[in-house]
């Protein structure tokens, strides 16, 4: 058990830091979970109505772009202080998330969504960085314990609150993520404390442009070893299978999956949860079910974490992401709400095992005068799993399984006339033209789609690149890692 005089030792930085991420990931995760049905839902319904090669575009480079800047914003806030950096960052967070609902174009919500991405990359790296500074050998593995836990916290909530909003306005979700981002004004402004040490001012001070130029020496130096390089490429196969919980995940459960049984299933057992989270027409919003994936890390991470701290973490990685792989596919292989519940509870097993591991890994095979050179380029398969999923969750399920194409497809063959999506003519009058010119309603048009091409294919591709990804490691361990140990001894 955690002691309240281990607690008394963590400074009142540590806990603004902590409150901080926590109301940052319920605002992004608040929006993020739902932002590719606002990307690509039809107009009639307040989305934007593009295309899933758009979609995949937007979150694939943006989220990537994301990803890729904390290597070099990291350097901007050592130069200007964690206190100033984390005002801009906020500041981006507010005005990108009240502008995104005003632009309708994909250029201008491209560019408005990169934006957010710089708030967020200038956040990011600020809090794990106070974390560090604010504990010591003692308090720091029980310090970023509760670092995690509020991650976790913060990505569970945001969902429900801003799915809520959703019923009403899909404008409100982006203005309720604002208003989240917003409170950690009043934090940063009257009770968080800069942790970084003033400088000399005798010391001379590099320049900015030095500082980057360092940066990119040190992350050349890190990619020379290409063992280290070769890991990171493999390990963003992983990545690329798990970002489709996001990317892909939520417009497949709208497009395809029945979650009236979900809803049934809770009236039967849990009348009021039925009533708070169903829709009017007796469903379950996607984000609800996709959110469990965040209510499972924080009901089992311990207990997994303590079943796989007995394993090497190459091998946990290896097991993990197999099992992730398999609970992704099969969240995507089903019609059957409940079915993906359970799905999401193997992801779920699979993500814990993994994703922390890679961190730990990384740290271990580093230079011991190189570790935090080579845990910061942990953000690179990310980036680039973030790529390469949003193409995967574009074109690829543009072809295979989006419904608005299939119905084109199937349109084309039966030569029926009906006219071209456009902003009089929404997605949803095209399926309901569609249906009623195959005297068929809209559920049986769904469900012939389904039986005649089997849009839930798309699980063999995602269980395949996830498969790859743990076999690679595999061969890594047993060809790569075992001939250095070889050839050293």
């Amino acid at each position: 058990m955690i002691s309240i005089k281990l607690l008394k030792k963590y400074p009142t930085t540590f806990w603004i830091a902590n409150a901080m991420e926590l109301f940052e990931r319920w605002a992004w995760y608040g929006f993020y979970l739902i932002f590719a049905l606002y990307l690509t839902n039809s107009t009639d319904e307040g989305a934007l109505g593009f295309s899933q090669t758009q979609k995949g575009l937007i979150m694939g480079i943006g989220t990537a772009f994301l990803y890729l800047l904390p290597i070099f914003t990291g350097a901007f806030s050592d130069r200007i202080g964690y206190r100033k950096t984390l005002f801009i960052a906020y500041t981006i967070y507010t005005i990108a998330f009240l502008l995104i609902p005003i632009f309708k174009s994909f250029i201008a919500v491209f560019i408005i969504y990169l934006f957010l991405a710089v708030g967020a990359a200038l956040f990011k790296p600020i809090i794990a960085a106070t974390v560090t500074k604010t504990t010591d050998e003692e308090t720091s593995s029980i310090g970023f314990g509760i670092f995690y836990m509020m991650i976790n916290i913060g990505g569970f909530i945001g969902p429900f609150v801003t799915g809520y909003f959703r019923k009403f306005s899909w404008d409100y979700v982006f203005y309720a993520s604002a208003v989240v981002i917003a409170l950690n004004f009043i934090l940063v402004t009257l009770y968080y404390k800069d942790p970084i040490q003033k400088q000399d001012k005798n010391e001379p001070k590099p320049t900015l442009t030095e500082d980057l130029k360092h940066v990119l020496q040190h992350i050349g130096t890190a990619l020379s070893d290409w063992k280290f390089a070769l890991f990171l490429f493999i390990i963003s196969g992983f990545w690329t299978m798990f970002f489709q919980v996001y990317m892909t995940l939520p417009v497949f459960i709208d497009h395809w999956v029945n979650t009236s049984v979900v809803y049934e299933f809770l009236l039967n057992y849990w009348p009021w949860l039925a009533h708070q989270l169903g829709t009017a027409e007796g469903t379950i919003p996607a984000e609800y079910l996709i959110n469990m994936d965040a209510g499972y890390i924080i009901l089992f991470q311990i207990a997994v974490s303590a079943i796989a701290m007995r394993y090497k973490p190459l091998n946990a990685m290896i097991v993990g992401t197999l099992i992730a792989s398999i609970g992704m596919g099969l969240s995507l292989a089903t019609q059957n709400g409940l079915f993906i519940v359970v799905a999401l509870l193997v992801f779920a097993i699979g993500e814990m095992m993994s994703s922390p591991k890679i961190t730990e890994y990384i740290g271990r095979i580093a230079p011991s005068d190189k570790t935090a050179l080579y845990i910061g380029c942990s953000y690179l398969p990310i980036a680039l799993g973030n790529l390469f999923a949003g193409l995967v969750s574009g074109n690829l399920y543009q072809s295979m399984s989006d419904k608005i194409t299939l119905t084109q497809k199937e349109v084309g063959l039966r030569s029926l006339d009906i006219p071209n999506i456009s902003s009089q003519f929404s997605k949803n009058d095209y399926f309901q033209s569609a249906a009623t010119k195959m005297n068929m309603s809209i559920d049986q048009l769904t469900q012939f789609l389904w039986d005649k091409y089997h849009p839930s294919s798309f699980w063999i591709v995602v269980t395949a690149i996830g498969t790859i990804a743990a076999v690679m490691l595999y061969l890594y361990d047993r060809l790569i890692l075992k001939s250095v140990k070889q050839e050293s001894n």
